[in-house]
């Protein structure tokens, strides 16, 4: 399918020196800003602007490139107006090959007549014949090469000024937008990375402990069977009966949580669909209350920020007998502070406490809990800290307050 050029409605453009036409290499520019703005496919929007390069340059046919992982070869994108045969020796190319080696050793547009090279290299009589001169367009980033356009012409003519400084501000932003394009892709990776790591230690964390504990016990079940001794061998069947279920339990949650994806509106939303799913999935009645104006956080951040409060519910709709829930995100001083509580158990529920003091006295053995020490750890990461405490007037209550701004700690 034929992509119509990005400034087709301005019409076949006359660039010649004594024209002046300013105005319309500033919409050629203006074309090219407000495409790379929203264009993700960038060999899709390099191969769309060849025609547009191959029009400014009265060229016939043209080809651009990007440079390959190696470094040391450039590689075709898209071609227009070459021979089959010509393509075919067109798709890969060396860095250094001929014209293209000096374009981009030069940093700058470059035109040339004597196309014996690319004779040589292709096999072909095209160069000389249909094609006279060749200009080659360097799309570099900071120094860095990334790619080039190459434009083959009917017939020779100098290049205008005008025109060269036209390719190299339209090579410029291109480059850009490659580079741009790069980090994203490892900014691509580094999350990808992050998100096998957290699933790892969640694993390691909830099911491979409970695992190591069910093995534990199956020893002890073995022996207590090898020595007919009854009372141990139902104890310890019962252990693993328990530990498994509560294995098949860990799974399920980790599961949920791995489906379970940040909204790309952020934070706020992700918290609105959470409410909702957790509303027709336990028949708990959830409110959310989003007291924030502003909320300024990293996506990482608010990944984190979103599972802690995926747990604290999961917690509520294991533990705690509740009806009612209430989840609310708002600031108090220099920090931001998120809150779960429920109207449940509270102290009779799993997070039991035994030493209130004042009502908010935190149980040691709180801390053993799975789930609470991936909260816990996740709480660290962001500078936040994690409280969960029974409520006087019963239910539970989880608290994290944590700054605004900033990355990952740890």
């Amino acid at each position: 399918m034929n992509t119509p050029d990005p400034i087709s409605s301005l019409g076949q453009l006359d660039l010649d020196p004594s024209g002046g036409h300013t105005l319309e290499a500033l919409h050629v520019l203006s074309e090219i800003s407000s495409n790379l703005a929203d264009e993700d496919d960038l060999d899709e929007l390099l191969g769309r602007f060849l025609g547009t390069m191959i029009r400014l340059a009265k060229a016939d046919a043209g080809v651009v490139r990007v440079l390959t992982s190696d470094g040391q070869h450039l590689r075709m994108v898209a071609s227009r107006g070459l021979p089959a045969q010509v393509v075919k020796f067109e798709r890969l190319v060396s860095r250094d090959c001929g014209q293209c080696g000096i374009a981009i050793g030069q940093n700058k547009p470059c035109f040339e007549i004597d196309l014996a090279g690319c004779a040589d290299r292709t096999h072909s009589d095209w160069f000389g014949t249909g094609c006279q001169a060749m200009v080659v367009v360097p799309l570099q980033n900071a120094g860095r090469l990334l790619g080039t356009y190459n434009l083959y012409l009917p017939q020779a003519f100098d290049l205008p000024e005008e025109v060269a400084m036209l390719f190299r501000s339209i090579g410029e932003h291109l480059g850009l937008a490659l580079e741009n394009a790069r980090l994203k892709r490892e900014n691509l990776r580094i999350v990808l990375t992050s998100e096998r790591q957290m699933m790892a230690a969640e694993i390691h964390d909830s099911l491979a402990q409970t695992l190591a504990y069910m093995k534990m016990r199956m020893a002890m079940l073995t022996d207590a069977i090898a020595e007919q001794e009854l009372e141990k061998t139902a104890k310890y069947a019962g252990d693993v009966s328990q530990a498994l279920d509560d294995a098949y339990g860990h799974l399920r949650e980790l599961l949920v949580q791995f489906r379970s994806r940040m909204d790309p509106m952020g934070l706020h939303h992700s918290l609105q669909g959470l409410a909702v799913g957790f509303r027709e999935r336990t028949g708990i009645e959830l409110h959310y209350d989003n007291r924030l104006t502003d909320l300024r956080l990293e996506p990482e951040k608010e990944s984190q920020v979103f599972h802690i409060l995926q747990e604290a519910l999961a917690n509520v709709a294991r533990h705690s007998g509740a009806t009612e829930a209430h989840m609310t995100l708002e600031a108090a001083g220099d920090y931001y502070v998120a809150t779960v509580e429920d109207n449940g158990k509270g102290g009779q529920g799993f997070f039991a406490i035994a030493n209130r003091v004042g009502g908010f006295e935190e149980h040691p053995g709180l801390r053993d809990h799975f789930g609470l020490t991936i909260m816990r750890e996740r709480a660290q990461k962001i500078g936040g800290r994690l409280e969960v405490v029974n409520l006087p007037q019963g239910g539970f209550r989880v608290r994290l307050s944590f700054p605004p701004g900033g990355g990952l700690t740890g």
